[in-house]
């Protein structure tokens, strides 16, 4: 949504205020267009591999929707994390084995549709479930093990933003290179009169216009929108991991899921006192 509105904003701010004292005629070269819009996508795609392409396609629509990330969705998080762990200490680690090989049938997974809409974050807490649950842990190597798999997931997750990142920054350059096509086309027309000069000379222009504006109004909007979810998505994990650690050195549920609460930003981070009533409700 806020993208949306700040695409229009853009264009009110750079094509409205040019309406008011020049043609909008002067703007429509459909070929300068075509030239811009063929450069960036033959640039995207020469640029990356397959597996940057089909990560970049399929994190795009994402920008258009609301960030996930909110504090409903957090608290749901830790009372998942809760239940679990009250119940391994309730009644023994095999007793979750069930939940943790099968968490769409699990009756504790499922009342957290907000959680389960998350894969890579409920693989990341099953699989370390499963680990526990199969034997003794040093919680030292585990943590180590934990951090190798997020800066993985982050590393992943960064190609989307980088890549749009680059081809941001490589439009303007394609705007150049419309314009200079444009003035070469103009060197070969001097004979003509100087009003159909002037509009080839604008014309050209409009190439380096439209490279900077598609750049810096549009594309790196998009890149910053995907750097921005990445790094709100770490936070799951670290919840996740804080939460874990902290039961296998021997501290109650309760307890640990405040560790988790600790590590979130202080925009979703619920309050020691929401959390503990939210608790306190789920116990009854």
């Amino acid at each position: 949504m806020f993208l949306i509105i700040g695409y229009l904003i853009i264009l009110l701010a750079s094509v409205g205020t040019y309406s008011f004292h020049g043609s909008l005629m002067a703007l429509w070269m459909p070929m300068e267009y075509l030239a811009i819009v063929g450069l960036m996508v033959g640039g995207f795609i020469a640029g990356n591999g397959t597996k940057a392409l089909k990560a970049t396609l399929a994190a795009m629509p994402s920008v258009l929707k609301g960030s996930p990330y909110t504090k409903t969705m957090y608290m749901d998080l830790l009372g998942l994390l809760y239940e679990v762990l009250a119940k391994v200490r309730k009644e023994g680690l095999m007793s979750i084995e069930n939940d943790v090989d099968n968490p769409d049938s699990s009756p504790i997974f499922t009342k957290y549709p907000t959680v389960m809409a998350h894969h890579h974050a409920i693989e990341f807490l099953t699989d370390y479930l499963r680990m526990m649950v199969g034997g003794n842990l040093n919680a030292f190597e585990i943590e180590n093990l934990m951090d190798k798999e997020i800066d993985t997931h982050h590393q992943e997750a960064h190609i989307a933003p980088h890549v749009m990142a680059k081809t941001g920054d490589a439009l303007p350059a394609f705007g150049i290179v419309v314009a200079v096509m444009g003035v070469v086309n103009v060197m070969g027309s001097v004979g003509q009169p100087p009003a159909v000069l002037g509009k080839m000379i604008g014309g050209a222009l409009v190439g380096t216009f439209l490279g900077i504006l598609i750049s810096y109004g549009f594309v790196q909007p998009i890149a910053s929108q995907l750097e921005q979810r990445v790094e709100e998505s770490g936070k799951v994990f670290e919840c996740i991991k804080l939460v874990l650690l902290a039961s296998m050195n021997g501290y109650a549920p309760q307890v640990a899921v405040e560790f988790g609460r600790k590590v979130l930003y202080s925009s979703e981070r619920p309050t020691f006192s929401e959390l503990e009533q939210d608790i306190k409700s789920r116990k009854g």
